[in-house]
Formats: structure tokens, sequence, C-alpha cells
């Protein structure tokens, strides 16, 4: 009989509560989501118990989301110190899985200093020029959000980002889309991270690193996974067969397992 992994809580240096669960046993391995999900509406549900099998599996709800409270205003330093306080809670170390802009706020944490083993990443969304300032669909997303419009908000980013079309008007008509409407706030902070994610913070990340694409994905998508790989100085690049920004649990859990099973 499979039991449902109790939900426990923990306080961010600014004191923010931060809701997680712990799922399996063996060496501590924090999964970050992407935007607009969370424990409720999360991109892990079917690779948790297949990663849980080889590691202690952390998810947790990202502040502003689920059951974590939030506290304003946003900076990703905010984000970096919860996973800072999650892998302390872990053990004092542990790896990391990140998809999307969650990609890209555990290779903020791992340059940061957090105490992170190895790093596996699916797909993080660098943008051409990052090395700016704010970007248009930042502010257009904040001035949606301010306004109360947070289902424009979550229109709006998904258009931002290349989601295809099909894609948005299919989640229009699923309880998926309501979830993210209940969290829309946290899409600007997303762009935040890829607004703010440099050259320099990259080359500042010492951990083992496998950045990952799938082979159905745009181009641009595929050409981000592949520059990253080659600005961090322990990185490596696959690529897996797969959908648009997506590859299947049991393809993706055996890779995982491999590389963040491996010592140092």
């Amino acid at each position: 009989m499979t039991t449902t992994p109790t939900t426990q809580r923990i306080r961010s240096a600014d004191g923010t509560m931060i809701a997680f669960q712990v799922t399996g046993d063996g060496p501590p391995l924090v999964l970050v989501e992407a935007a607009g999900h969370f424990r409720a509406f999360s991109a892990f549900d079917g690779l948790v118990p297949l990663l849980a099998r080889e590691f202690a599996v952390v998810t947790y709800d990202r502040r502003g989301r689920g059951e974590s409270s939030d506290t304003a205003p946003y900076a990703p330093e905010r984000e970096v110190e919860d996973l800072a306080a999650l892998v302390e809670k872990a053990g004092g170390s542990a790896s990391l899985y990140g998809f999307s802009s969650g990609a890209l706020l555990a290779l903020r944490a791992a340059a940061a200093g957090v105490p992170v083993d190895r790093l596996a990443l699916l797909e993080p969304p660098l943008r051409e020029g990052s090395e700016r300032t704010k970007s248009d669909l930042t502010g257009e997303l904040e001035e949606l959000i301010g306004a109360g419009r947070g289902a424009d908000a979550v229109e709006a980013f998904h258009k931002g980002i290349g989601v295809p079309e099909e894609i948005i008007a299919d989640s229009k008509l699923s309880e998926a889309w309501s979830l993210m409407v209940s969290c829309a706030h946290t899409l600007a902070y997303d762009c935040t991270l890829s607004d703010t994610t440099t050259s320099d913070m990259l080359r500042a990340v010492e951990a083992p690193t496998l950045v990952l694409d799938s082979e159905g994905s745009t181009d641009n998508l595929t050409g981000w996974a592949t520059t990253v790989a080659a600005r961090l100085p322990r990185g490596t690049h696959r690529s897996l067969s797969g959908e648009w920004h997506g590859v299947a649990d049991d393809v993706l859990a055996p890779v995982l397992v491999e590389f963040l099973g491996q010592p140092g």
C-alpha cells in the first residue's frame, strides 16, 4: 500500500514558510518546478516514484505557490535562500534537478554556493541577450498582474515563451488552467530569473552538470541547452527523445539516476 508523504514546512531566511515533502530513501535530491507549477500541479508526479527508488526525493512549493507563503518584494536571491534551507534540512548537501525556469533557479543556487553535489537540468530558458534588464514580457506580466488579470497573464506568459497555440487552447479547457491562474503572479518571478541569468553566473557553477533537451523541442530550446552546457565549467549536454519541451518520465528517469547517482 502506497502512502502519501507528509507535508512539512521550513522557514526560509526572510521568514517565508516553504512547504515540502520527501519521498523515498537514499541521497537527497531536490526537484525544482517550472513556472506555474507546484505540488498540486506538478511536472514531476510521474517522475518522483521512479527517482524515489534511488533517492530521497524532495518536492516543494516554490514561494507564492500552493501551500508556501510569500514575502514581498520578490528577488531571485530569496528563492536561492529557500533552496538553501531545503538542502540544509535534507542533510547539508543535495543534488538538484530543475526543469525549465526551475533549472535557472537550480543554477543560481549552485552559483551562489548552496552545497550542490550534482546538477541536472532540462531545457533552461536562457534567452539571447539575457544579460540585460527587465524584458518586455516581464513588464507585461507585471502590468497584467497588477491589474488583477491573472488569466490574461497566464496566456501572455505562454505565448511569450513560445508555447504552441494548440497546447494553450487545450490548457484553457483543463483544471490545470485554474491552478496556473492561482499562482499567476509568480510567472513574473520566473521571467526575472531568466532576465538576470548571466554568463558570469554560469561560470561560477562548480558542480558537475548535465544539461538535457528534447529532440522534439524547437531550435530555441535546444540551442539554449547547448549554450548553457558550453558555458558551465563542468557541463555536458545530451538530447533525449521527447516532445516539445518535455521528455517522458520513463526516458528521463534512468538518465537522471545514472548521472546523479555518480560520486562527486
